[in-house]
Parts: C-alpha cells; structure tokens; sequence
C-alpha cells in the first residue's frame, strides 16, 4: 500500500537535506518540534495543512511545489506496484478489441525503481530497463 504521509515526509527530508538544513534548524523556523518534524519526515504522522504550510514556508518552498513533487513520485510508486503485481491497467477497450494503430504492451515484472533529482526515473526488470524521463 502506498502512503501518502510517507511519500510527503521523503519529499519535505530530500528538500531540507538540499539546502543543507539539519532537522532542528527547520524545526525552530517552522515553530515544530524537532521530533514531530522528525516523524512527519519518517512517514509516521500526518501532517495537518498547517503544520505542511509552516515547513514548507520555513523551507522557503511553495506548498504547489511540495504537492507536485509528491504527486509525481505517488504516479511512479503506482506505476511500480501495478507492473510488480503484473496487472495491466483497463484503457476502456472491451475484451477481444484492438487499440486500432497502437501495438499492445506486454507485462513486464518491475524489479526496483530508482528516481534521481533530475527527474529521470529507471525502472529495472527482469530482462529489460525501461527509461523514463519526465517530461
């Protein structure tokens, strides 16, 4: 299952850990405690919109941005728990039509996913990487 307090706290820990900032420098500017910050980061509490508004303004970083981001990577996290369970998500063709042009794509079981800053994502599987580049 995916969860998006985890996805939020990786997000907020990789923006502070790029501007350098320790835990307790943004906690103080944020005015949270250095352990609740701690364990929103973790993925193991939920941060309220409040608490989101006041990290990301001690960040210096827009709430748009951070929720972005997070949609991004939930987009590659589902994309990597559908190939893993070897489910082919419905496009909306019945049984035993063609997508008329298109070719079908086969089923391909992901073995890891690696995300890097720059928005270049390489999904590994058994026989084959496949390459995505945000665009």
């Amino acid at each position: 299952m995916i969860l998006l307090r985890r996805l939020l706290g990786d997000v907020l820990r990789r923006q502070r850990q790029r501007q350098g900032r320790t835990l307790r420098e943004v906690s103080s500017s944020a005015r949270v405690s250095l352990g609740y910050l701690s364990e929103v980061e973790r993925g193991q509490k939920e941060a309220s919109s409040e608490l989101l508004s006041a990290i990301c303004d001690a960040l210096d970083l827009r709430m748009s941005e951070l929720l972005r981001e997070v949609s991004d990577e939930l987009a590659l996290a589902e994309l990597a728990q559908s190939a893993a369970s070897d489910a082919v998500p419905s496009l909306g063709v019945p049984p035993g039509r063609g997508l008329g042009e298109r070719p079908m794509l086969n089923p391909v079981r992901v073995t890891s996913v690696t995300h890097r800053p720059e928005e270049h994502v390489t999904i590994k599987a058994s026989s084959e990487a496949v390459d995505v580049v945000a665009a």
